[in-house]
């Protein structure tokens, strides 16, 4: 078995920690030191997880305030691309072939992945490349100051992102990292598989089990806690992820599905004019979508494990992207 949190790294006090880390010895202003949001935030940490005030105190006084955190997620959402240019950016030959090498490369890990996990390897290789093209763009933002800005200067969603910063918080004590040396995406995703902390510390296992979680820049972790996250939120072995389908009659529209959630079973759809390429029992449940393809509209069946990768991302777009980078990089393993 692998741990996600070890009990002797569970246990450290944050005040060794702290003291390892320098945070100690007086510190100069910080954007945050005199805001109200913090000192009720460290007072919260200190009173219902035992962290040390004055040593968190210390730590934010590190902190700064990103504009450009508040500016790129305050930006207005772009129109949402048709799957004709959506599916451009993420399958290319070159993500293709760049997914092949990181498989080969890795190919012991992820196969005890799917002996562990039930995972098949080429999932796992497709979520990672369309991440974070393998690694290659992890983000750059310190996540303490991703997170304390959003967390502190960003109304809509500071529930959020205070509870992710209180995730941090716990992960850094657990796993004996500086919590300013950590990076990530200007929302506070990390290391190659991008996750938030709080899916850090469900769901990310020590799989080279040497004490420790590193999922920026250990690919054996990552793959795990890839595994790891599909495994806990029902991943079907062996089972496929979507089914091509065709429609005729006036009710197929009635057929598609609101949302990600699959409402209606095979059979309903049947009923209203849908036709699955592949056989599908009755009572199974399916979200049904249309995409703008390069060469028209193209009628999908989501199947529950399609279901599993929009637990990831909830886009029927990233979902896709992920299983046909996937298979496509499957086939290029085969011609090689």
């Amino acid at each position: 078995m692998h741990k996600a949190r070890g009990w002797a790294v569970r246990n450290t006090p944050w005040l060794v920690l702290a003291g390892a880390l320098g945070l100690t010895q007086p510190a100069l202003a910080g954007d945050y030191q005199e805001s109200p949001q913090l000192a009720e935030f460290v007072a919260e940490m200190t009173r219902d997880y035992g962290f040390a005030g004055e040593q968190l105190t210390g730590l934010f006084a590190d902190v700064e305030r990103k504009q450009a955190i508040i500016d790129a997620i305050s930006r207005p959402a772009e129109k949402v691309k048709p799957w004709k240019d959506y599916r451009p950016i993420f399958i290319t030959d070159a993500r293709i072939n760049k997914g092949v090498e990181f498989w080969k490369q890795h190919e012991a890990t992820l196969a005890r992945a799917e002996a562990e996990y039930g995972v098949a390897p080429q999932v796992i290789v497709a979520i990672i490349g369309v991440e974070t093209s393998y690694g290659g763009n992890t983000g750059s933002y310190r996540v303490m100051d991703a997170l304390s800005t959003l967390a502190f200067d960003y109304p809509p969603r500071a529930p959020f992102f205070r509870k992710e910063l209180r995730e941090f918080l716990m992960l850094a004590r657990e796993e004996q990292v500086d919590p300013l040396g950590l990076k990530g995406s200007y929302a506070g995703a990390m290391g190659l598989p991008q996750f938030m902390p709080s899916s850090f510390r469900a769901y990310a296992v020590d799989f080279d089990n040497d004490g420790h979680i590193n999922i920026w820049t250990n690919p054996v972790d990552a793959i795990g806690s890839v595994a790891s996250y599909f495994k806990r939120h029902g991943w079907q072995p062996g089972q496929p992820v979507v089914s091509a389908a065709s429609v005729e009659g006036a009710q197929a529209e009635q057929g598609l599905t609101v949302g990600l959630d699959p409402v209606k079973n095979a059979a309903e759809l049947r009923d209203l004019g849908w036709t699955s390429a592949d056989p599908l029992s009755d009572e199974l449940p399916v979200t049904a979508f249309r995409l703008e393809g390069a060469e028209g509209d193209e009628y999908w069946l989501g199947l529950p494990n399609f279901f599993v990768i929009t637990r990831y991302n909830r886009s029927v777009m990233y979902a896709m992207a992920v299983n046909q980078l996937a298979e496509l990089m499957v086939d290029a393993r085969g011609n090689n």
